[in-house]
């Protein structure tokens, strides 16, 4: 049986739908914060299951009988990341997981001025010392390229800070590809990337979205303090603007640079690429 936590989230909850066209549904089960919000595959037959991070009891009962456990890592700036991955990591053990599956991020690695990183750094030192066999998916970039870009739609310019080359990755084939993973009879153990094949910069995404749109889109290149002013000006929280452009500046200094195979591999086919996700989103 495979255990999926947060499975009404985004990621969490397209991976275990992914699961449910691999495997019958009575051996995919849910560990999540509220029960009533997975009703809706409680009446599909899938094990719904009630734990949180912050249960470490009642994570322990809702991850027994599972040979492998999907932790979902969390995502709010302001809570104890580390404890709660830990919590996490440590109920599967004490329950008896084979394997433990985590959701990493792409560059986790000493350095990274991209601030998430150093809970996943410490999380996968967690899971190398937990005495289980475990995979952490350092998955690409997989925010919407909307999202990413800004309103350039509208303005027909691309106004942000300077960045690097990054493969943006569709959020669907990575919780494709880690059902598959979960499901099939590959193993991989450690840390792997799991990202779209191609990295690209603001530039190439311009010139992209020229060709999508028949009309130029301009990449503009602003000062890292000016940025956060005209985030904050619209709205955004200055911490979360601050968090973000951490995220610029690890791009442009190489973190998200390198990519792998793995993706491609276990969708059987190539991963929807850049071209593809900004003609969708049009």
């Amino acid at each position: 049986m495979i255990v999926v936590t947060g499975a009404t989230g985004g990621l969490g909850g397209a991976t275990v739908e992914h699961l449910l066209q691999r495997m019958p549904a009575d051996q995919v089960a849910v560990s999540v914060r509220d029960a009533a919000k997975a009703q809706h595959l409680a009446d599909r037959g899938v094990r719904v299951r009630q734990g949180s991070y912050e249960e470490p009891a009642a994570l322990r009962e809702s991850f027994a009988g599972a040979e492998q456990v999907l932790v979902v890592s969390g995502n709010d700036p302001s809570a104890d990341m580390i404890g709660l991955h830990r919590n996490a990591v440590e109920a599967a053990v004490e329950a008896g997981v084979r394997r433990i599956v985590y959701t990493s991020q792409q560059g986790a690695v000493p350095g990274n001025p991209y601030l998430p990183s150093e809970f996943h750094i410490a999380t996968e030192a967690i899971l190398a010392g937990s005495g289980v066999a475990w995979t952490a998916l350092r998955n690409g970039a997989y925010g919407p390229l909307d999202q990413v870009l800004g309103p350039w739609r509208q303005t027909g310019r691309i106004v942000q800070p300077a960045d690097g080359p990054v493969p943006y990755t569709d959020r669907d084939d990575i919780a494709e590809a880690t059902a598959a993973l979960l499901a099939g009879d590959r193993t991989v153990d450690g840390p792997v990337n799991l990202t779209a094949p191609a990295a690209v910069t603001f530039d190439d995404l311009a010139e992209i979205a020229s060709r999508l749109t028949g009309r130029t889109v301009q990449r503009i290149v602003v000062d890292d303090e000016q940025w956060v002013a005209d985030q904050i000006a619209n709205g955004t929280p200055e911490p979360v603007a601050r968090l973000i452009l951490t995220w610029h500046q690890a791009g442009r200094a190489g973190y998200f640079t390198e990519t792998g195979p793995l993706l491609g591999e276990l969708l059987g086919r190539e991963p929807r690429s850049a071209v593809e996700r900004l003609a969708a989103q049009g």
